[in-house]
């Protein structure tokens, strides 16, 4: 089992920036992947960025140069950091821990992945 716990959402204007930040506890040796996925109202739950365990990292195409995906180790933290936040990154952001390989050739399906936050949420106005 793994336990997964975001912190650092909150409310930004258009343009600003924030760092979330996921610290996992538990049986973490046998992560694959971690990625973070975000959830609009009234919409499905969709890939963000993923970081493979050798720190290669995968993002999708409406975030790529925005934000940026990394991990301590040493501390079990994975953190998401987004600049020049826009009205349409408003979503509950989730991290998940992948403990099989489907993430690799399935990086941003969330199916891929076992374990799940509760989320925090970014709201960004414009």
């Amino acid at each position: 089992q793994v336990q997964l716990v975001e912190s650092g959402g909150g409310s930004v204007q258009d343009g600003g920036s924030l760092r979330l930040s996921c610290v996992a506890s538990g049986y973490t040796y046998s992560t694959y992947c971690m990625g973070w996925f975000r959830q609009a109202p009234g919409k499905g739950r969709e890939g963000v960025a993923v970081i493979y365990g050798a720190g290669s990292a995968v993002y999708a195409d409406s975030v790529k140069g925005r934000f940026t995906i990394s991990q301590d180790k040493a501390k079990n933290t994975l953190y998401l950091q987004m600049n020049s936040l826009k009205p349409e990154d408003t979503a509950m952001y989730y991290c998940a821990a992948a403990q099989g390989t489907s993430c690799y050739t399935l990086p941003l399906r969330t199916y891929a992945y076992n374990y799940w936050g509760q989320g925090t949420q970014v709201t960004v106005s414009s």
